[in-house]
């Protein structure tokens, strides 16, 4: 169980940095200026998307298995690897067209841009990998909070501590790890 929470926390919390859910916390920060609602809508949105998540990847885990599916799995780490590399946009926009409270604002926003994002996607892998959707879930939404609370509350500063270059790169070595960690242990366990 801990295992499990604390391997989707670090990996979710690592992923997220500079990635554009988390531009979207320093824009709506700046925005705002109202951190506890933001930071609200950021818990709302991350919880029920990460559990939709989760549930998916422990559902198609559920079908498929053997040494075929991890290593499919492992290789699906691996491209993430890679594409925790790519920089993301700004979704400036996305915070911006929704009407309500900063709280209802924010949980939309947050919401809609998590949908395929890689965060999301890492959270399937996760619950394929750990048959688990409940403590997934909560690791995961742990990770994002680690990672947008202090974009929340520190606005860019939070960008500007750290090249998004050399955050990437550590994103893509935990991913690639993991990856072969997957790969590895479906080959040497049958």
């Amino acid at each position: 169980m801990l295992e499990i929470i604390g391997i989707s926390t670090a990996t979710v919390a690592i992923a997220e940095i500079g990635d554009k859910t988390q531009l979207l916390a320093i824009v709506l920060a700046a925005r705002f200026r109202q951190p506890a609602p933001i930071i609200l809508g950021i818990f709302v949105a991350t919880l029920l998307n990460h559990a939709a998540a989760a549930g998916l990847g422990y559902l198609v885990a559920q079908w498929l298995s053997g040494r075929v599916f991890q290593t499919v799995l492992g290789l699906a780490f691996i491209a993430m690897a890679a594409w925790a590399l790519i920089p993301d946009k700004d979704d400036e926009e996305a915070g911006q067209r929704h009407a309500g409270g900063v709280f209802l604002t924010t949980a939309v926003a947050f919401f809609l841009v998590e949908i395929g994002d890689k965060t999301q996607i890492a959270t399937s892998l996760l619950a394929a990998r750990f048959h688990d959707v409940v403590f997934v879930a909560i690791g995961t939404t742990l990770g994002m909070m680690i990672a947008n609370v202090p974009a929340v509350l520190m606005g860019e500063a939070v960008v500007r501590a750290m090249p998004l270059r050399t955050i990437r790169a550590g994103a893509a070595i935990l991913f690639a790890l993991i990856g072969v960690w997957v790969v590895a242990a479906a080959w040497l366990s049958q």
